[in-house]
C-alpha cells in the first residue's frame, strides 16, 4: 500500500500554524488596528511596517498596549526580541521549505524540531524582556495587556492563524 505524501508547503502551513499560533507575535497581530501616529519613533516605525508583516506586528502591538513615551526604553528590546525571534523562524522555515522533497521523515521531525525549539528559545528571550515592561504598566495597560493575550491568544490557538479549526 503506497502512503501518500503530503506537499512540502502544507508542512510549512502547518509548522507555521502550530508556531505561531501560540507565540506572542500572533497575539500582535490584529485586523485593522490603526498604526502609532505621533512623533519620530512613529514615523520611523510606520515606513519599517510597510515593509515586513513583523514590524506591522509590532506596530500594531505597540498601538493596541498603549506604550508611553516614558516606556520606550522597556519597548525597545521587546520589540528587537520579536525580530530576532521572525528572522530566526524565517530562517528555519526557508531552509525546511527548501529541502522538503529530499527530507526523509526523519529529517523532517528533526528539521520539526528544530523549529519547535527555536520557537520555544524565542519565547523565552521575549518573556523577561515583556515581563519588564509589563511591570511598568499603569493597571488600565496591565488589564489591556491581559485581555489582548487571554483573549485573543486562546481564540488563536482554538482556531489556528490560517482560521482552520484545530
Amino acid at each position: 500500500m503506497k502512503i501518500p505524501r503530503i506537499p512540502a508547503r502544507l508542512h510549512v502551513v502547518r509548522v507555521l500554524e502550530v508556531l505561531f499560533v501560540a507565540g506572542f507575535a500572533v497575539v500582535c497581530t490584529p485586523a485593522g488596528a490603526a498604526p502609532v501616529t505621533d512623533g519620530p519613533t512613529a514615523a520611523h516605525a510606520m515606513k519599517t511596517a510597510a515593509r515586513t508583516p513583523v514590524e506591522t506586528r509590532i506596530s500594531n502591538l505597540h498601538t493596541r498596549l498603549q506604550i508611553t513615551s516614558a516606556q520606550e526604553s522597556l519597548w525597545q528590546p521587546v520589540a528587537q526580541v520579536m525580530r530576532e525571534n521572525a528572522d530566526t523562524m524565517q530562517s528555519l522555515l526557508k531552509a525546511r521549505s527548501e529541502g522538503a522533497s529530499h527530507m526523509s521523515a526523519t529529517d523532517d521531525m528533526r528539521s520539526y524540531g528544530q523549529i519547535a525549539e527555536a520557537h520555544a528559545e524565542g519565547i523565552r528571550k521575549l518573556t523577561p524582556a515583556f515581563a519588564a515592561l509589563y511591570d511598568s504598566m499603569s493597571d488600565v495597560q496591565k488589564h489591556n495587556a491581559d485581555l489582548i493575550f487571554r483573549d485573543e491568544g486562546h481564540h488563536m490557538g482554538r482556531m489556528g492563524r490560517m482560521g482552520h479549526k484545530g
